[in-house]
């Protein structure tokens, strides 16, 4: 019996199911002794080395296209839903190793074990987009959020930066206990922790979605997954992490751990908790209006640029969840494109704050921004695309992404829904707009003499706006990716 359970234990195990992640913990690893035995502030091998990583990973990451693995007792899966989510975490991380060396280099923190954290969290991040069981999850959200702790506070003689990792961390931790503890509650009603052995367990005793324990574990694991989504009204800790963070860093928050949060978000909700659709998606249709509200209307009145755009990916995370309420398969393929999307540009945007800030980020002001379309009229132009974009106008993929959400709610019957998220959009206008009414319209109150563009980030730049752009103007082929990677 004993050797049994061993070989079918054995038998369980499949690597193939996460050896994308295992790869790139792998690297991670050899990269943080690369970093000690490299001479002090040289870091730019390290950079590349992260960087090389991440492509090896993403073709490690292809061989799950059309080919599922699944993995220790089914607790891990390797379909075209994970892979997809997975090519999203590391394009994102990809972007902000790009963006990273020259403005570590320009702020005196040239520290080597930044980019093996980077490769750390986007191995979690893969993690939750890869699980099919709450503790494998809560495993990858774990590997993801106390490397994303270190990264926000990475500048630790900044005030803002400690005010960041700090709050994040205090916050973070406090949500996870929500998530863990809606875990625990869930297991005691079903006797699993399996997404699919939970929504079997509800189809085959009706009578448990009304069971108080049950409910209460429903609440507390989702009021975990909107933490990390940055929905309101669990917003709070954003503006001040995504503002005291260093910028690549912010960028990366905004998109590859949101995108694996959403990966898990939608496992949980149309598999394992397809039975309270009802209920859930009254839910979310307050949480979504309320989120894209929030995030619009307080933007507008931020000066800061990374703290509007703090705000401004409350409100897309609004949007987001559109696609959840809608409950079809337009609205859930939406969802994936929109991250995918939303990832390219809003990187895109950052990087070129990367390059037009000064060091210390003082200039990173709607005001410093003055004159800036005319003193560099490339950026200027750039970051004028990705704006767009956020706004979502054509012909950039913001509007394909906020098109195909909205069509989903649409076609569910969320008419309302849908009108109040493109008068949302028009909010939104507003505050990208004064963004480039500074760079053009306003007197020029510095030279940018300092700004001096860099291989890495230019390349960053580029593979962003190729992504805006043939994504807008060609959306079909990627629409039907996440068709394919859909439910």
């Amino acid at each position: 019996m004993d050797a049994n359970l061993v070989q079918e234990a054995m038998q369980n195990v499949n690597f193939q199911a996460i050896m994308p992640s295992l790869v790139l913990s792998v690297f991670g690893m050899v990269l943080l002794l690369v970093s000690v035995f490299s001479p002090r502030g040289k870091t730019t091998h390290v950079a590349w080395l992260s960087f090389i990583a991440l492509i090896v990973t993403g073709f490690v990451s292809l061989n799950g296209w059309n080919n599922p693995q699944a993995g220790f007792a089914g607790s891990v899966v390797l379909d075209n839903f994970a892979t997809f989510f997975s090519m999203t975490c590391l394009i994102a991380a990809g972007l902000t190793i790009l963006m990273s060396d020259s403005y570590l280099q320009r702020e005196g923190y040239p520290v080597g074990e930044y980019y093996p954290l980077i490769l750390f969290t986007t191995a979690g991040a893969m993690w939750m987009a890869s699980g099919t069981d709450l503790m494998t999850i809560f495993l990858g959200l774990e590997v993801l959020s106390v490397s994303l702790y270190v990264l926000a506070g990475f500048f630790r003689g900044q005030t803002r930066s400690n005010e960041a990792g700090l709050k994040y961390f205090f916050l973070g931790a406090f949500s996870t206990g929500f998530l863990l503890y809606g875990v625990a509650l869930i297991y005691g009603v079903t006797g699993t922790t399996k997404i699919d052995g939970i929504a079997q367990f509800v189809q085959a005793m009706p009578d448990s979605t009304s069971n108080v324990m049950f409910i209460a574990g429903g609440m507390l694991l989702l009021t975990g997954f909107l933490f990390k989504v940055a929905a309101a009204p669990f917003h709070m800790w954003t503006p001040d992490v995504y503002q005291g963070a260093p910028t690549p860093i912010t960028a990366f928050m905004s998109a590859g751990p949101k995108a694996a949060a959403f990966a898990a978000f939608i496992r949980v909700t149309i598999i394992g908790l397809e039975s309270l659709q009802a209920d859930i998606t009254a839910v979310f249709w307050v949480l979504a209006v309320l989120t894209m509200t929030v995030g619009n209307f307080i933007a507008l009145s931020q000066k800061d640029v990374k703290r509007m755009l703090a705000y401004s990916s409350i409100s897309h995370a609004g949007y987001a969840l559109v696609g959840l309420v809608a409950w079809n398969e337009i609205g859930v393929t939406g969802i994936m494109f929109y991250m995918l999307v939303y990832t390219f540009m809003n990187m895109g945007a950052f990087a070129v704050l990367v390059l037009v800030g000064k060091k210390g980020e003082e200039n990173l002001t709607i005001d410093g921004l003055a004159g800036m379309g005319y003193k560099r009229p490339v950026l200027g132009i750039v970051l004028c695309i990705f704006l767009f974009s956020l706004m979502g106008m054509p012909p950039t993929a913001g509007f394909a992404g906020k098109f195909y959400i909205f069509a989903g709610a649409v076609k569910a019957g969320y008419i309302w829904l849908a009108v109040i998220g493109v008068l949302n959009s028009a909010v939104s206008l507003y505050y990208y707009l004064r963004v480039m009414v500074s760079m053009y319209f306003k007197d020029e109150g510095e030279d940018f003499a300092w700004v001096s563009m860099n291989t890495a980030t230019a390349i960053s730049i580029v593979i962003a706006l190729a992504g805006v752009l043939v994504m807008g103007v060609i959306p079909g082929p990627f629409m039907e990716m996440a068709k394919l990677a859909g439910f």
